[in-house]
């Protein structure tokens, strides 16, 4: 603190050239005695040039070797040398006396040491209500502080004057130097005073939770020490009653683990988790993560397996049983666990069923199960965002679990489940990674014999497991899962199909589900087949199986107000009685007479749920040769339109089109269902087949549907979807289907029975699609002839 002797120090006798003592690295406040070391030449010369110990203390912007006046602050402070000792390396220890704060006002010399003039700055604490206010808060901070400041600071800090108390005080308490810069800057004392007190209170609040946390800790560990002696005991005296030995929970995992066949590397493992988990407290968060692990690797099925001999008849015959035609997939499925049969397990890529919704792709899945002996796991996929639900999350966080296959092979008790990827093509990515990345491990047959989930942290061996893909869209799968895959397509069924699978499968299901026999309702085969057609739009069965179930519910409750009684007889359901169960027709074909006028065409469109109808429509209006394109259009199917009409144009000559017919008019394109997104190139000959009958008049026929990519040149390219494309046109009771020549080998996937009711039209160029789709010129005439009538 402050030499009453130095205070009585008149500063009129001090010389206005004082020698500098820069510090590199501290800062000294008036009132404040504080130690330093000085080691720089220019530093110690500065005290050996001071006046009677007299010298200018300034503190260093940053803290440079060599620092020039301008990397001084401003205010520095008027300060006496009062002890003085020898140093190691030739640097010298000072305790300098802070006496008074000083402006810089300029450096005479800087050789061999800096030299500055000074002024002293004038701090008068004024006589106010607010100064005296902040002097009691001062004074009352101060006493309540005293375990911050010490007892003996607190005295002699009371008994300054108020400026030079609050300089005193930023001395004592531990603030960074910045701090202690912007207070030896601050002139006004009352602003210095209110930020000293602001700090004061802060430290003292610190002080406060510090003691409060260190008094929780010392409790915490009291606890912990008595629990443990308490247990130390209770196991001694278990031993002495002949009940002790290690807790209930590790003898009994020991017994598991010890039955179980582990493979080295993870009995390795296991043992020497073992062996820190009998170092654990009972008290120890650890341990319940350590023992919930060894559950875990005590349930999973190490080397398990439950698959027979595979008795491809009997996969043959369980196949035809659950899944009716489909005779393409079925082969391939047989023929693909042939090769695992003869090759070995990780031979043969994995399965993927892509089709729409209602085809069957998981009932193969458990067909291929039920064959083979084996348990399915299903593995929902769709939706899933984060990596870390087929890794595994790790033991460091809390509620760390296993990956969704280990959980799956952990419930199926075996290692060679079948287990079913569904919805493969829904998986999404973010911030938690990419799981399509991740399915490229688990798949890859190269790797998935070490399997190392992030939770387990030991290989498992997933090469055994038969993998077993879904997806409605195989466009959404990346490329590089794509590849991986076997990809097998099911496109849908047709309506002979459907109506044979009705019997043979839905009504059975629909009945027990209904707690009825299947022969409680008598269905004709018209009333089936109309219920296909006016209540289900789909590739599928699903909302056919919905539909029956909806009769067979009708009938539960007709039975059960019957209960008791003899009147409860069969339920016979044909065409005119659906409407009574099922409600109002839904769905109606499209009557013929909507492609009598020119300048509407039938496309045919492959959907992630089958195909469908895609009807085009053109007109013309007044204008100047624009085209206009609504109907929600992508990108390739505007640049078809634009190629088809470009075409036209340019062959009008020989479609007997006026070359001059968009002179003064526009032509306006609309694809309907507008608020559904449309995009693909093979709406290309649609497109044209609807702008040449437009510009022709000539109607296209009332029973064509057709499906194509279009060029410049009249050429007419392949497009995919063609089964669910050609199977759409027969549900729709179409009768003739245009298709690109290329795609010729695609209808083998079509049912027979489709192909013979269905005239297909085998195409590769332009004027073969006009001469299959538009009405004879002929027909045209007497058409028009008879609407004039």
């Amino acid at each position: 603190m402050a030499d009453p002797r130095i205070d009585e120090v008149n500063l009129d006798d001090l010389p206005q050239h004082l020698p500098v003592l820069a510090l590199r690295r501290g800062v000294l406040l008036p009132g404040a005695a504080s130690p330093f070391l000085v080691g720089r030449a220019r530093s110690r010369s500065a005290l050996e040039a001071a006046h009677e110990g007299w010298l200018i203390v300034a503190s260093q912007r940053e803290p440079v070797a060599s620092p020039a006046p301008s990397d001084l602050l401003s205010t520095g402070v008027l300060a006496r040398v009062r002890e003085r000792k020898q140093g190691p390396n030739g640097a010298v220890r000072v305790v300098l006396q802070g006496v008074k704060r000083v402006n810089l006002t300029g450096f005479p010399s800087v050789q061999p040491h800096l030299e500055g003039t000074w002024t002293p700055v004038e701090e008068i604490w004024p006589d106010t209500v607010e100064a005296r206010g902040m002097v009691s808060a001062l004074r009352a901070e101060v006493e309540a502080s005293a375990e911050v400041l010490g007892a003996p600071l607190v005295t002699v800090v009371l008994s300054m004057p108020p400026a030079l108390q609050v300089d005193a005080l930023a001395s004592a308490i531990e603030v960074p130097q910045e701090w202690a810069k912007e207070i030896l800057s601050t002139h006004d004392p009352l602003a210095r005073a209110e930020r000293v007190l602001v700090q004061l209170v802060k430290a003292r609040e610190a002080l406060a939770a510090r003691d409060s946390i260190k008094e929780r800790v010392s409790n915490a560990t009291r606890d912990q020490q008595r629990e443990f002696l308490l247990r130390q005991q209770l196991k001694a005296i278990q031993e002495e009653l002949g009940e002790g030995g290690e807790d209930d929970d590790l003898s009994r995992l020991r017994d598991r683990l010890g039955a179980t066949d582990l493979p080295d590397e993870v009995q390795e493992v296991v043992d020497r988790e073992i062996r820190r988990l009998e170092r654990l407290s009972a008290a120890s968060p650890e341990r319940s993560v350590a023992i919930d692990w060894l559950e875990w690797i005590a349930d999973m099925p190490w080397g398990r397996q439950t698959a027979v001999d595979l008795d491809l008849k009997a996969l043959e015959e369980a196949l035809d049983k659950s899944h009716y035609g489909l005779s393409d997939v079925k082969q391939q499925v047989v023929e693909h666990l042939a090769v695992r049969k003869l090759a070995g397990s990780g031979r043969a890529d994995v399965l993927l069923l892509v089709g729409p919704p209602g085809v069957g792709k998981t009932s193969i899945g458990q067909a291929i199960a039920d064959a083979t002996g084996r348990k399915l796991v299903r593995v929902a996929l769709g939706g899933v965002r984060d990596e870390s639900e087929l890794r595994g999350h790790r033991r460091t966080y809390i509620g760390a679990r296993p990956g969704r296959l280990v959980e799956g092979v952990r419930r199926a008790s075996t290692a060679d489940p079948v287990i079913l990827l569904d919805e493969v093509d829904k998986l999404g990515s973010g911030m938690w990674g990419d799981p399509a990345s991740a399915l490229l491990e688990i798949l890859d047959p190269e790797q998935n014999d070490h399997f190392v989930d992030r939770y387990l942290e030991v290989p498992f061996d997933l090469s055994k497991a038969l993998f077993v893909a879904t997806a409605n869209d195989l466009a959404s799968i990346p490329g590089p899962l794509r590849d991986r895959m076997q990809k097998l397509e099911i496109a849908g069924y047709s309506q002979r199909e459907k109506l044979v699978i009705a019997r043979e499968h839905l009504l059975p299901t629909v009945a027990r589900n209904a707690g009825l026999q299947a022969g409680d309702v008598q269905f004709t085969d018209a009333a089936i087949e109309a219920a296909i057609a006016g209540w289900t739009r789909e590739a599928g069965v699903r909302e056919l199986q919905r539909v029956l179930g909806k009769v067979y519910r009708a009938a539960a409750v007709r039975r059960a107000r019957a209960a008791g009684t003899d009147e409860v007889g069969v339920l016979h359901v044909d065409v005119e009685d659906l409407s009574v169960y099922l409600g109002k027709r839904r769905f109606f074909d499209e009557e013929p007479e909507v492609t009598k006028a020119p300048g509407i065409a039938r496309g045919l469109a492959w959907t992630p749920v089958g195909g469908d109808l895609l009807y085009v429509e053109a007109s013309t209006l007044p204008g100047r040769g624009q085209l206009v394109l609504t109907g929600q259009l992508g990108d390739v199917m505007k640049e078809s339109a634009r190629a088809a009409l470009t075409y036209v144009l340019a062959h009008s000559e020989a479609l007997g089109i006026d070359p001059t017919v968009l002179e003064s008019q526009d032509i306006h394109i609309h694809v309907p269902a507008g608020a559904v997104p449309k995009d693909g190139p093979s709406a290309g000959v649609t497109m044209f087949t609807t702008l040449a009958s437009l510009l022709t008049g000539r109607p296209v026929r009332d029973d064509v549907a057709m499906t194509g990519e279009a060029t410049l040149r009249g050429r007419v390219l392949p497009v995919g979807g063609i089964k669910s494309k050609v199977l759409a046109a027969h549900r729709h009771g179409m009768k003739r289907v245009i298709l690109p020549k290329r795609n010729a080998t695609d209808l083998e996937d079509v049912p027979e029975q489709v192909r013979r009711e269905l005239d297909v039209v085998l195409v590769e160029r332009m004027d073969e699609v006009l001469a299959a789709a538009l009405v004879e010129a002929s027909a045209t005439a007497e058409v028009r002839s008879h609407q004039a009538a």
